[in-house]
């Protein structure tokens, strides 16, 4: 959102023009948590200027942020909006008066989880030029904002900028952004720490490579248990919003991951990234559509992962699932006490799960859904996003399949095709799962027009195979696990970024390495391969065919 001027950083110069593009790391993959649907604070909040950089206090109930609407003291002020509950709306918002803001100009405003610290960043004693990081404090949540102290040159740097300070819940580590000597990028990632409250603090120190690349990553927000790193990332505009993660406070962080389509709109900055002290929900700002100015503050609800399978349920596989990692990081099964996890699986994850036991599944990872259940027709609705598939020569069989009905193929030319692409497999983690009975060796399940064949049976054995992979002409991964014996299989094919994976019956039968593959458009077949090649058409029944933009565990 505010972005490099020359070569001194200024956060406080909003809006400004692209810089020169420079590579990111490119890989995706998804965090153990999923999103939900962002939705804008609203005209309270958001007036027709630009408003940005939100820190929540750790009750919820005071939303700290910079605006340059009318009434403040320069271009852009920090201001505080409340509420009197977290179901309330948000109240007009309050500048913090002159004591905080000055002439000069001041921005990234972040509250201590006790309320009594307020850090920020400015130019007043810069002349306005690149900014330092400064803290006001109060005795009293009830008391005015004492005079701002700049934190001196041990932290901020004459040799560069800073900003978006984001100090940890013991107060014993505060992360920044700055352009400093010793980075790696434009702007890179510090902490600087002390033993104490009442210490000194330290020498800045670079979070380093793994989560620093040569762009721009600024505006951290850490989480309340130390374990996640939200940040703005990228090489210009857009930006887009990333979190990194380590197991325990004292582990190397992470390689950062970006948190998709649904919060990062290709089009739209999306910034400034503020965690919720019980992990629950991520403040942003964007200048996406629907917005009330050039840029707004957004919030979106992240939602723990707690269908494991991917069977579209919460059950007592979950259970057993949990049990069989318990004391262990296994991050898919460590979603508690909040979403984010915390390093352990143990009886907080089990308390979060056994609240949806039984409830309907609220996934948004799940992309597609044909359950196939239909009686009759040529149409076979997604129950997800509406891209139904045509339904060529199969039949109905409304009480045959694995789940309620299924679509029963001749072998010779019964298909069916999705009015649209599902996902390009290019993108980032996915997973396609069904259920079959039948079929012969050389014939497919799950194909993409023009792309691979997802799902198939082996040509010479009938076991299950895949022919995703890098390219289009790329290595098949074939499993031992024969599908074609006339009983029913679940059958699926995980890619989780880095690895594929073949499963059957909830049995990993088959994986190997792929760091990315081959990108494809086209729509997905089900029953035939990605050319309808003759010897290729399914011969049996396919049922409840589901795809999911995360690696699930069948």
């Amino acid at each position: 959102m505010f972005r490099y001027k020359t070569t001194t950083w200024n956060p406080g110069a909003a809006l400004l023009a692209a810089i020169v593009l420079v590579a990111i790391p490119s890989s995706v993959a998804n965090a153990d948590f999923t999103l939900g649907e962002p939705a804008n604070l609203g005209p309270t909040v958001n007036g027709s200027g630009a408003e940005g950089y939100p820190s929540i206090s750790a009750d919820g109930l005071s939303l700290y942020f910079w605006s340059d609407r009318p009434g403040g003291y320069s271009g852009g002020d920090i201001w505080v909006t409340t509420r009197a509950s977290v179901s309330d709306p948000w109240g007009a918002p309050v500048n913090l008066g002159a004591t905080v803001n000055s002439p000069v100009g001041q921005t990234t405003p972040n509250i201590s989880p006790d309320g009594l610290s307020l850090y920020f960043a400015s130019s007043r004693d810069r002349g306005g030029a690149a900014a330092d990081l400064y803290v006001t404090t109060r005795a009293t949540l009830s008391d005015a904002w004492g005079p701002a102290v700049n934190l001196g040159p041990t932290v901020n740097s004459s040799a560069g900028g800073q900003g978006g300070p984001s100090i940890s819940a013991d107060g014993l580590s505060l992360y920044f952004a700055s352009d400093r000597p010793g980075g790696y990028g434009m702007v890179d990632l510090w902490v600087t720490t002390r033993a104490t409250l009442s210490d000194p603090w330290g020498p800045p120190a670079n979070l380093g490579r793994t989560v620093n690349s040569n762009a721009f990553e600024a505006h951290p927000s850490i989480s309340a248990d130390g374990l996640a790193l939200f940040f703005e990332g990228g090489s210009g505009y857009p930006d887009d919003i990333w979190v990194t993660r380590r197991a325990a406070v004292s582990d190397p962080w992470g390689p950062p991951v970006h948190l998709g389509p649904g919060v990062n709109l290709s089009a739209a900055d999306d910034a400034t990234p503020n965690i919720s002290a019980d992990g629950r929900t991520l403040y942003f700002c964007s200048n996406r559509p629907g917005g009330y100015g050039g840029y707004d503050m957004w919030q979106v609800p992240i939602i723990p992962v707690v269908d494991f399978n991917g069977d579209g349920k919460v059950d007592g596989e979950e259970v057993l699932a949990m049990a069989q990692h318990w004391g262990s990081d296994q991050s898919l099964y460590d979603i508690g006490p909040t979403p984010l996890g915390d390093g352990i699986v143990d009886v907080n994850d089990l308390t979060v799960l056994a609240g949806y036991i039984g409830q309907d599944v609220n996934d948004p990872t799940l992309i597609a859904h044909w359950a196939l259940d239909e009686a009759a027709g040529m149409t076979a609705a997604d129950g997800i996003a509406g891209n139904n598939a045509t339904v060529m020569g199969a039949a109905w069989q409304p009480a045959g399949g694995k789940i309620g009905g299924a679509l029963a193929f001749d072998g010779k030319d019964d298909f069916a095709m999705s009015a649209k692409p599902v996902l390009d497999p290019a993108k980032g983690a996915f997973s396609a799962l069904a259920w079959i009975k039948g079929g012969a060796a050389g014939q497919t399940i799950l194909s993409q027009a023009n792309g691979a064949n997802w799902l198939m049976a082996d040509a010479a054995t009938g076991a299950l195979a895949t022919e995703l992979s890098k390219t289009r002409t790329g290595s098949k991964l074939s499993s031992q696990a024969v599908i074609t014996d006339g009983n029913w299989h679940r059958i699926a094919f995980t890619w989780d970024g880095m690895n594929r994976r073949l499963y059957v019956d909830s049995v990993l039968v088959a994986q190997d390495a792929q760091d990315n593959l081959a990108a494809s458009s086209g729509s997905l077949f089900i029953g035939t391969n990605k050319a309808m090649a003759p010897g290729t058409f399914w011969s049996g029944l396919i049922d409840d065919v589901r795809v999911y933009n995360r690696a699930v565990q069948p």
